[in-house]
């Protein structure tokens, strides 16, 4: 169709002219028609030959769309997340890894939301996102439906810089005996684990003000209402961002419990090569931001009956 011979069209094919020859009238016989019409030496296209090289010129144009797309879904370079975080995460650390993981591409598109930690449990259930990352909740769960990867830190006490505990270099329960305590909402099992915590050591927590999560807290502290127990990624989250100008300072906190983060993942949905990857990204950054607040993070891979 595009050549001035059909010893044209067999040389540009990189075939032979008898082999080209026999291509047409195999196809015209498939097809019940004549696609040329033989004129001395030359092939003249019939109008049907017109109609079926747009047609089949279409069909090769997705074929080879479809194999460029399969072949970067393969290398994880296309495809699309989504991705469920709790709220403090999903503010600034996730959001900035997860762009730096796919840089520029085009190819990728992302659905970020930002869930509770039991709304990210539920969703998981339902196989609804790619991957979720929450912190460890009380109560049933529903671990059979998804995969769970524990990731637990050090705690770590937020309090205005000009405060004296922050002339120290850790910080103990007793320090915190009847001192104002900014935390999250009462139904938080952070919230409930610090109360039990100061309590076995003998000390009274006097909670003042609770949030939805831990970054609001931080103008409190700045402005000397409260100090805060608080995860490790709060801390690297404000030390970053400097929401208060440095005027917030952090100091480990002795004798706590450890903070309990939870990658999960659906067990009935099988990730993509994409997903895959920047969920393991996450978790090896996740690692990462812990060593460099020396929070001694472990992981562990959480078993079919779960923790909750």
């Amino acid at each position: 169709m595009n050549s001035s011979s059909l010893s044209e069209a067999a040389k540009k094919l990189g075939r032979t002219q008898p082999a080209v020859s026999l291509a047409i009238r195999s196809l015209e016989d498939t097809l019940g028609l004549k696609l040329f019409e033989r004129r001395g030496r030359q092939l003249v296209p019939v109008p049907e030959a017109y109609y079926l090289l747009a047609e089949a010129s279409d069909i090769l144009d997705r074929l080879s769309a479809v194999a460029g797309t399969m072949k970067g879904l393969i290398s994880g370079q296309s495809g699309q997340l989504n991705i469920a975080s709790m709220p403090g995460p999903s503010t600034f650390l996730l959001p900035r890894y997860i762009s730096r993981a796919i840089h520029d591409n085009p190819d990728i598109r992302v659905s970020l939301s930002s869930r509770t930690s039991l709304q990210i449990r539920e969703l998981a259930a339902t196989q609804s996102f790619d991957f979720g990352f929450a912190d460890l909740v009380e109560g049933p769960s529903a671990s059979k439906t998804y995969q769970q990867e524990l990731i637990t830190a050090d705690c770590y006490c937020a309090l205005p810089h000009d405060h004296p505990l922050a002339a120290r270099d850790a910080v103990l329960c007793s320090d915190l005996d009847g001192v104002p305590l900014g935390s999250l909402q009462s139904t938080h099992v952070m919230h409930k684990r610090t109360v039990h915590a100061l309590r076995q050591a003998g000390v009274g927590a006097k909670i003042v003000l609770d949030s939805q999560y831990f970054l609001p807290l931080m103008q409190f502290v700045s402005a000397g209402r409260c100090l805060s127990i608080v995860d490790p990624l709060t801390m690297v989250t404000e030390t970053e961002m400097n929401s208060t100008a440095g005027r917030v300072v952090f100091r480990p906190v002795q004798g706590l419990f450890r903070y309990e983060y939870v990658l999960l993942s659906p067990l009935y949905r099988p990730l993509s090569q994409l997903a895959s990857r920047i969920k393991d990204g996450w978790r090896d950054e996740v690692i990462a931001l812990l060593d460099g607040v020396n929070a001694s993070p472990r992981i562990e891979l959480i078993g079919s009956e779960g923790l909750g």
